[in-house]
């Protein structure tokens, strides 16, 4: 039998980059996939690519800082499996400026979409998570359940020019750590990642690229320059950016069974590289 056969996962983000190599890792090792993205066509592609692995997964498509989010997210595994065993909060992006020049609604954005998205959704799965482990723990089984809170070496350590994201990933840091102390009774391991550069789409080449995500109706500018993508080569002992299949199998020792006596950590991915 698969590590995960018939356990639940809900991954934000999942529709591309980390959060997508993830949902497909999971669903091949038996885990039914509740998939979202801000768009309806990658959470469709990943949901279809699933099952044509042989696996089950829904789409639960918005943006996860819509005030209703949470709920509907944790009602889409309930009413599609029936269950909730892995919790990855993955999805996110990045809006730069240096602090003179950053406003309140970068600040806030920021907050909302690393912190307060991530908040909501776990306080929507608390009552059924204490429900399912009242039932298994009256049948006198152990059950362990997965939080996996995906943070940053900007929260870590800082990052020139991210104040905001900085700030709100190192928050996350602080939920974890909370969260595994109040879930602990219900035996939910919580746990952090922390990346430093991975090669997704908010982290390619800004001048080769030109890349950008739309987000509430705003073009945002994604990427980083060209110059500190080549200073990866002497920064990082490993000497390049990480990948997402790299960076999804991070966050997969988390959701497995390997992790059932780890809680409240935050375990760096960032190729040796520490801030």
């Amino acid at each position: 039998m698969s590590k995960l056969e018939g356990k639940v996962a809900l991954i934000s983000g999942s529709g591309r980059g980390i959060g997508r190599e993830l949902a497909l890792r999971l669903a091949s090792e038996g885990a039914q996939v509740v998939v979202n993205d801000l768009d309806e066509a990658p959470a469709a592609e990943v949901v279809s690519t699933i099952k044509e692995m042989g696996g089950n997964a829904v789409a639960c498509v918005g943006n996860v800082t819509a005030p209703d989010f949470g709920d509907r997210f944790v009602q889409a595994a309930l009413e599609s499996f029936n269950g909730i065993d892995i919790i990855v909060n993955n999805a996110g992006y990045t809006w730069d400026s240096v602090i003179q020049k950053m406003t309140d609604e970068q600040f806030q954005a920021m907050l909302d979409v690393h912190l307060i998205a991530p908040f909501r959704i776990l306080r929507a799965a608390s009552e059924p998570i204490r429900v399912f482990s009242k039932q298994e723990a009256a049948r006198g089984e152990e059950v362990f359940r997965k939080v996996v809170n995906i943070s940053s070496m900007a929260g870590t350590g800082g990052n020139p020019g991210q104040a905001n994201y900085s700030s709100a990933k190192a928050a996350l840091v602080g939920l974890t750590k909370t969260l595994s102390k109040e879930w602990g009774r219900y035996k939910v391991n919580v746990n952090c990642v922390a990346y430093g550069v991975i090669d997704t789409r908010l982290t390619q080449s800004i001048e080769k690229s030109g890349g950008t995500v739309e987000i509430d109706g705003k073009q945002l500018a994604v990427g980083v320059p060209e110059a500190m993508r080549a200073s990866l080569k002497t920064m990082v002992p490993i000497g390049r950016a990480g990948t997402t299949e790299e960076a999804a199998g991070a966050i997969h020792f988390f959701c497995s069974p390997d992790s059932n006596y780890v809680s409240g950590q935050v375990l760096l991915v960032g190729g040796g590289f520490s801030i």
